[in-house]
């Protein structure tokens, strides 16, 4: 079984303490259990906004070339043919050294795989911040043909910092097109532009939006592979520790040996 873990660090993200301590850690988790691992150290994709349509400011984009950095991570994609599996593991992502492996997770009956968030063993304050973001993200979007499976939780959406895929599985869906390409659908135009409440959405509402619209068969991987760091209960207990909220993170994050000690 080939396998890759995919990791993208642009721009300053690469002079941080922490996305070097957490890359360390997933480069040394590759060798562990013999997986190869790339990072992405310049764009390739280069998405862009719209400039006549888009609901973006002009910060959020302008600063990256005109480009939105947060979709890069989808040429993963390019190595389907490559590799059986690949994980995309967002750069600020920790992997306890002790790790189980989280290939083991997927069966060959799914073709992607990542951590539900409201099944996540969450803190009250982050319940009730989940259960307003997917309201804001997928009321729009949620029919009976798209069933977000709202409850009082939430509606279902996966936390996109971590994904499994089990790639001929899953290249399918792609319908031949190429990362840039699949990308730029016309159906996925309102997602890259911000428009209306997706004015600050990251790749996670347009994968989500896909999973759905598509019926990819989705694996509910176990959260203890996507551990919300100041936002669940149990953190000590997760694999993989995601240092998601930079403002609430000693010296944003930089303080690598106290945000160590606090795990």
């Amino acid at each position: 079984m080939k396998r890759l873990i995919y990791q993208v660090c642009l721009g300053e993200q690469k002079n941080s303490r922490l996305y070097k301590h957490c890359i360390e850690s997933v480069k040394q988790y590759c060798y562990n259990y013999n997986i190869e691992h790339i990072v992405q150290g310049e764009p390739i994709l280069k998405i862009k906004p719209d400039v006549f349509s888009t609901n973006r400011s002009p910060e959020s984009y302008g600063k990256h070339g005109g480009f939105l950095p947060i979709y890069e991570k989808e040429n993963a994609f390019t190595f389907l043919d490559q590799y059986d599996q690949i994980a995309i593991i967002d750069a600020d992502i920790y992997i306890r050294p002790e790790a189980q492996n989280v290939f083991e997770e997927m069966d060959s009956s799914f073709a992607f795989g990542a951590v539900a968030e409201r099944e996540m063993d969450c803190q009250d304050w982050y319940v009730q911040k989940i259960n307003n973001y997917s309201h804001m993200q997928y009321n729009a979007l949620h029919s009976d043909k798209l069933n977000f499976k709202p409850n009082q939780r939430g509606y279902e959406f996966f936390n996109m910092g971590m994904i499994v895929i089990n790639s001929q599985k899953f290249k399918p869906y792609l319908k031949g097109q190429d990362p840039y390409n699949f990308l730029m659908r016309y159906e996925f135009k309102d997602f890259i532009d911000g428009k209306n409440a997706w004015k600050w959405s990251t790749d996670q509402t347009l994968l989500n939006y896909f999973l759905k619209k598509y019926n990819v068969p989705v694996k509910h991987i176990n959260p203890r592979f996507n551990g919300l760091f100041t936002a669940v209960n149990n953190i000590k207990e997760c694999n993989f520790v995601h240092f998601f909220l930079k403002d609430k993170l000693p010296e944003r994050g930089e303080s690598v040996e106290e945000l160590m000690r606090q795990i």
